[in-house]
């Protein structure tokens, strides 16, 4: 004799208790991927890029990102790769680096090895920061970066 059974209950049929723990997880489940994926989809797909927007003409990065980077000092490079204007500056932080992607900022950090990572792609060391800023481009693509990625630091 089943469990069901022994209880009373039709074979094949679903006791409350299953339905509503059942119906509550995947309420659970779609609310969490709504507000992961809301900030994405409320993101303003209207600013302008490379040649238009914020980086563009040779700013530095405190012009470029705000007053709050104070311990940005030396520039390392400052180009145009694949369409988009990557810049990078040494700096006082823990990272030591500063990268910014059309003017938004690249979270990297320099392993215990020498080599860096940044925050497009943590699994794939790169020798140099303009090799980083490069691997960021070839991994984003044509997404933008979003503001969070300045405040990843370990």
């Amino acid at each position: 004799m089943s469990r069901a059974e022994s209880r009373g209950e039709e074979p094949g049929m679903a006791s409350r208790r299953r339905v509503l723990r059942t119906g509550l997880i995947s309420a659970a489940a779609v609310t969490g991927t709504a507000a992961g994926l809301g900030p994405m989809l409320a993101a303003d797909r209207s600013s302008p890029r490379a040649a238009t927007g914020p980086g563009a003409g040779g700013q530095d990065a405190k012009a470029v990102a705000g007053a709050d980077l104070e311990d940005v000092s030396l520039p390392l490079f400052d180009e145009v790769y694949r369409g988009r204007h990557i810049q990078g500056f040494t700096s006082d932080d823990p990272s030591g680096l500063l990268l910014m992607v059309d003017g938004r900022p690249l979270g990297a950090m320099r392993r215990f090895d020498g080599s860096y990572v940044s925050m497009a792609n943590h699994f794939q060391p790169y020798p140099t920061p303009l090799s980083t800023a490069r691997g960021a481009v070839d991994v984003i693509g044509n997404a933008e970066l979003g503001d969070a990625a300045a405040v990843h630091h370990h």
